[in-house]
């Protein structure tokens, strides 16, 4: 899908979605390529593998806490203002971790980096929403999706250029930040609509779709391990610079490939039984990858492929099921949530796997996917005992999904538009003889 198709050749917003989209790539580029610095540079250093993971959730605990507060600030002092500061920051922080190798500064600018870019995605994102018309809402969001996976990928092979673990790809970062501000800020978009941070009420969450929120923290738990240190794990057993880049860049474009396919599948069946397929084939692959890599680790990146494909496949089944589930004005509040739940997953994921790999090698993060998919998988398992499936006919469409912040769930073609008059009826109350559709998630 080209963004000619998604806004027609006549519509004079077409240069402004481009130069939006392409401040994006950008900026994920300079993201993905700080994560395996980090990690390499971080291994230059010695620091031990729980070091390192701490080091990496303290970004994704900026994330959360970013989701949080950067809508009060942009409420605050306005997007423009609000996306400068942020910018400015953002863009020093790669410097800095050149200038000092210490865990504890390293773990203070990811935090604070954390931070800085969900505001800039939150600010982005509104600026997508208001751009976008809601008949190109959905064509729009999956574009950005795939500007998102692309930049993911292409971001590890920027580790070539130059020293791997020298001052060259700090820098780079910094550049490759700086320079995604030009076409953002030079598109005229009017001042979006205020932004709102999302409600988490667990309890809520729980009671609407147990399976969700597992689903959602497990694929916290298992992305956040792997960008935080899957350039580790690839350095560790014996990859060069070439091989970790090519592990971390076919995970990722797996991820995006197979993500499709297999919603589309869900769409058709029981999601949970899909949703458990995919558990079990990632359980499987990550102990195959464990036994490769100790005997035969260059075909861990065939596998990368494979296991990309179905473990980032598991956050956005979790989203479907959860919304299977739901009265549908309720979707942009539980995406929310999940989203946030997923983040909690991130923060703590690579704590965990850095412990693991500490005790048990390098190779033992494969084991650590296993367990984690294994895990979900048992609990797919135990609910699909105890819950009934919800018809087809009652199903929301899958959407792929990436990590990212409310704003994106706004542009989700499945979040009904409160100021649409053909979304209104989607906002009635449930008539009080009928029992909510989320009293009885599975």
């Amino acid at each position: 899908m080209s963004l000619n198709e998604a806004v027609s050749s006549d519509d004079p917003l077409r240069a402004h979605l481009f130069a939006i989209l392409s401040g994006v790539a950008m900026l994920i580029v300079g993201v993905s390529l700080l994560f395996s610095v980090i990690g390499l540079r971080a291994g230059m250093a010695e620091f031990s593998t729980v070091v390192t993971g701490l080091i990496s959730s303290a970004y994704f605990a900026g994330y959360v806490v970013g989701v949080l507060v950067c809508p009060i600030l942009v409420s605050r002092v306005g997007h423009v203002r609000a996306f400068a500061a942020m910018a400015s920051l953002a863009s020093t922080m790669p410097i800095l971790h050149a200038l000092w190798v210490n865990p504890w500064f390293w773990g203070g600018l990811r935090l604070i980096a954390g931070i800085c870019l969900v505001g800039l995605y939150i600010v982005i994102e509104s600026w997508l929403n208001t751009l976008a018309p809601k008949s190109k809402r959905g064509q729009v969001f999956s574009i950005y999706l795939v500007v998102t996976f692309v930049s993911l990928a292409l971001g590890q092979w920027l580790i070539l250029v130059g020293d791997a673990v020298g001052f060259v790809p700090f820098a780079m970062v910094s550049v490759l930040l700086s320079f995604a501000l030009l076409p953002i800020t030079m598109a005229r978009v009017q001042q979006p609509d205020t932004v709102e941070s999302p409600r988490l009420s667990l309890h809520s969450l729980w009671q609407t779709s147990p399976l969700g929120v597992a689903g959602a923290f497990v694929s916290g738990l298992i992305s956040g391990a792997f960008f935080g240190l899957g350039a580790v794990f690839a350095d560790r057993v014996g990859f060069d610079a070439q091989g970790v880049a090519a592990f971390m860049a076919l995970t990722i474009l797996g991820g995006a490939v197979l993500q499709w396919p297999v919603g589309r599948l869900s769409d058709r069946m029981d999601r949970r039984l899909v949703l458990l397929g995919c558990c079990l084939g990632s359980a499987a692959l990550g102990l195959t990858g464990y036994g490769l890599s100790i005997f035969y680790p260059t075909w861990l990146i065939g596998l990368g492929a494979l296991l990309g494909g179905l473990i980032f496949t598991i956050y956005g089944l979790s989203i479907a099921h959860a919304n299977d589930q739901i009265h549908v004005s309720r979707t942009l509040e539980v995406t929310g949530g999940l989203l946030l739940v997923h983040g909690i997953g991130a923060a703590v994921g690579p704590t965990i796997a850095g412990v693991v790999m500490d005790l048990v090698g390098p190779g033992s993060l494969m084991l650590y996917f296993t367990v984690a998919a294994g895990g979900l998988a048992l609990y797919t398992a135990h609910r699909m005992r105890v819950a009934a499936p919800v018809p087809v006919e009652e199903k929301v469409d899958f959407v792929a999904m990436g990590s990212g912040t409310q704003t994106t769930a706004q542009l989700d073609p499945r979040t009904p538009d409160p100021s649409d008059p053909a979304d209104a009826a989607s906002f009635e109350t449930v008539e009080a003889d009928e029992p909510p559709p989320e009293t009885v998630g599975s």
